[in-house]
């Protein structure tokens, strides 16, 4: 067996139904496991999988402690499932230091991208840097990612825009997720803005007569392993008929849709993802009503991005009325030269705060509903016998420090699990 962790003050399951989210008000709760005489256990097999939740007491009837490569003793504490990073932007050069300043000083996002600033910034960065020095780069970002207790995250490209700087961007998170302990679902992201010197329209035929061809070759040579595809559905970006002819195109070789929708201007773009059954719609800052019910009924999750929202100061995504319509609701740090957050406690305590979560949301947004949108909801999100041994331990009494506590999580979380494997200790 490859680890045990027991006598834990509370494990938070998120739920004990076979389920890949919790939708709407579901996710008002979550299941939290305690046991007053001795503590609470999880069991993590060879294989990396939870084979057994329960009283420190019962567990150790079914097993020895010899019998574990590793063994924690979590008595005080609290375990978690790893959190899942539902959208983010973590391979890239440069900053954006100066943008900063400048939206403090009243600039809009369009305004600055309009002006050669943002994406074009940052892509004209990237596209001068090494393979070897972007790698190294997003593996810093992604280990600082591990630390803050996320075990599994979306990355996507979109900081090359032409098909080589694009393939090559999916090459360097492909190394990433070969290499590093920290789990990716690899995102192409090529519609991400108009590269400089060509129309929306000519974007869009060399999206879908050229790159995504030359991916689902990779793919199929199995020489990259691409789970999405996302477009900036907006206004100086991508239309509403060109993204959906892009997103056709991408889910034609088997990717997921995972789009960027209705942020700056409402742009129909939820009616369309749930048209088109997408799997997830991130930001929804401008989502009309229509949208929010058709996505509870396609069952498309909402990706929400509490810090782009926050940096940018934005009317935040009606959250309420998307959790009232039965939508699933998913939390994503979107960290990117825009937003540079990694943290996703961080991001939860955001959620809370700005959006009115409550706390259980919270969780279960960063957690369950986070796994569902990238096709992980029956496998990861949860602390239930067969899914994945991903772990937070905290040192707390209760879960909820880990959101209450802005910006402590670095004092707080003192072992991060992934596939039960200890890849991050507060003690080393």
């Amino acid at each position: 067996m490859r680890l045990l962790i027991h006598s834990a003050k509370q494990v938070v399951a998120i739920t004990d139904q076979d389920v890949t989210c919790l939708p709407g008000r579901s996710m008002n709760s979550v299941v939290v496991l305690e046991n007053t005489n001795g503590g609470v256990a999880v069991a993590v097999d060879d294989e990396g999988k939870i084979a057994a939740v329960g009283s420190t007491q019962y567990v150790r009837e079914l097993w020895k402690y010899d019998d574990f490569d590793e063994v924690i003793d979590a008595t005080g504490k609290c375990v978690l499932p790893g959190f899942v990073d539902a959208h983010t932007h973590p391979v890239w050069a440069g900053d954006r230091l100066d943008e900063f300043a400048m939206k403090l000083a009243g600039a809009s996002y369009l305004e600055i991208h309009n002006a050669g600033g943002g994406i074009f910034h940052t892509v004209d960065k990237t596209v001068r840097c090494s393979s070897e020095e972007l790698y190294q780069s997003l593996k810093d970002r992604l280990l600082k990612m591990l630390q803050a207790g996320t075990t599994t995250a979306e990355c996507k490209t979109g900081y090359g825009l032409e098909t080589d700087a694009e393939l090559r961007l999916l090459q360097v998170l492909q190394r990433a997720k070969q290499q590093l302990p920290i789990e990716i679902s690899i995102t192409y992201c090529g519609a991400h803005a108009i590269p400089k010197g060509k129309t929306p329209e000519e974007a869009t035929e060399i999206i879908v007569r050229d790159q995504i061809p030359q991916i689902q070759i990779l793919m199929n040579e199995k020489l990259l392993p691409v789970e999405n595809i996302d477009v900036f559905c907006e206004k100086g970006a991508f239309d509403t008929e060109q993204s959906r002819r892009i997103l056709q195109a991408g889910k034609e070789i088997g990717l997921r849709i995972n789009l960027h929708g209705d942020e700056l201007n409402p742009m129909q773009s939820a009616e369309m993802a749930a048209e088109l059954n997408a799997t997830a719609v991130s930001h929804l800052e401008k989502v009309s009503t229509k949208g929010i019910e058709v996505m509870a009924m396609s069952g498309t999750v909402a990706i929400l991005l509490p810090t782009t929202a926050y940096i940018m100061r934005l009317k935040p995504p009606p959250v309420r009325q998307l959790i009232e319509a039965g939508v699933s609701v998913a939390l994503g740090s979107d960290f990117n030269p825009n937003a540079h957050c990694l943290a996703m406690p961080t991001v939860m305590n955001l959620a809370c705060v700005t959006y009115g979560m409550n706390m259980p949301e919270a969780l279960v947004a960063a957690t369950l509903n986070a796994a569902a949108s990238l096709g992980r909801g029956r496998t990861h999100g949860a602390i239930q016998k067969g899914r994945v041994g991903d772990l937070v331990v905290i040192k707390a009494e209760k879960w909820e420090h880990i959101i209450y506590q802005l910006g402590c999580h670095h004092h707080l979380i003192e072992f991060v699990v992934k596939y039960g494997k200890i890849v991050y200790s507060s003690t080393n």
